[in-house]
């Protein structure tokens, strides 16, 4: 998870091609595949009984995808890895939407698929969007944080500090004073 854009060159080729296995393998899987299955894509009766949800759907799929876009791209140009914990970064991701929440990645899909739910009218798939949110919340809790915390110690500390893990910051956090560690 990485550092300042541009500080760093060019990202090695692993990690474009790592990102976009990632992509289609994970993502691809929670974001289409599942809800697919769930909803075939046809739409149900509106949740709630009123039809303005679809348009909140749409605006929080909307919203979602280029925050999940953006945090893939920094995880490669930023961190010179993946968002797989099998190729992490080399570097921590602390700029773009990172400024405002640890986790816009888990931020965004969760956003999608609630947006998804909404859209459809599918309460199978706003279920299932519960679970995954309780699964994020569980690995970034039980592993990924202590995976960072010794990974990149008192740089991750002190960006824990500076930003929330799931509720973004209206104002983006400062980046530290002084250089960056690298």
């Amino acid at each position: 998870m990485g550092g300042i854009s541009g500080a760093r060159g060019t990202p090695p080729w692993w990690a474009i091609l790592g990102t976009a296995v990632f992509i289609v393998v994970v993502p691809g899987t929670v974001i289409g595949v599942v809800p697919s299955l769930l909803s075939q894509w046809r739409f149900g009766a509106p949740l709630l009984g009123w039809e303005w949800t679809r348009w909140l759907g749409a605006a929080l799929i909307a919203a979602g995808a280029p925050i999940f876009v953006d945090f893939v791209a920094r995880f490669v140009w930023e961190g010179h890895g993946t968002p797989a914990p099998v190729a992490p970064t080399r570097h921590l991701v602390v700029g773009g939407p990172f400024r405002y929440v640890r986790n816009p990645g888990y931020v965004a899909v969760i956003a999608i698929l609630v947006g998804e739910a909404l859209l459809f009218g599918s309460r199978r798939i706003f279920v299932y969007g519960l679970a995954m949110a309780v699964a994020f919340h569980l690995f970034v809790v039980l592993y990924e944080e202590p995976a960072l915390r010794r990974t990149f110690g008192e740089e991750f500390d002190a960006y824990c500090r500076r930003v929330p893990r799931w509720l973004p910051r209206v104002r983006a956090a400062r980046p530290p004073k002084g250089p960056v560690k690298q």
